[in-house]
């Protein structure tokens, strides 16, 4: 990914995001945008991966967020 499109797409997601999830496509259907990620296999600082073990993973969630992230919308 470019650096202009991950600064864009850094924008509209929450504050670090992407250091824990890939933005893997993007849909848009009338005036919604969907955002799909998924999760990086990253061990949380502290632990090690050999000692972590993988129980799943959740169903999909849908989170409605508007004004984009912490700008103004005029």
């Amino acid at each position: 990914m470019s650096d202009a499109a991950e600064t864009l797409i850094s924008l509209l997601l929450p504050e670090g995001i992407l250091d824990y999830f890939e933005l893997t496509k993007v849909e848009k259907e009338a005036k919604i945008l969907n955002f799909y990620l998924e999760e990086k296999n990253i061990a949380p600082e502290g632990y090690d991966k050999k000692d972590l073990e993988s129980k799943g993973f959740f169903p999909e969630v849908g989170i409605q967020d508007f004004p984009i992230r912490g700008q103004k919308v005029a």
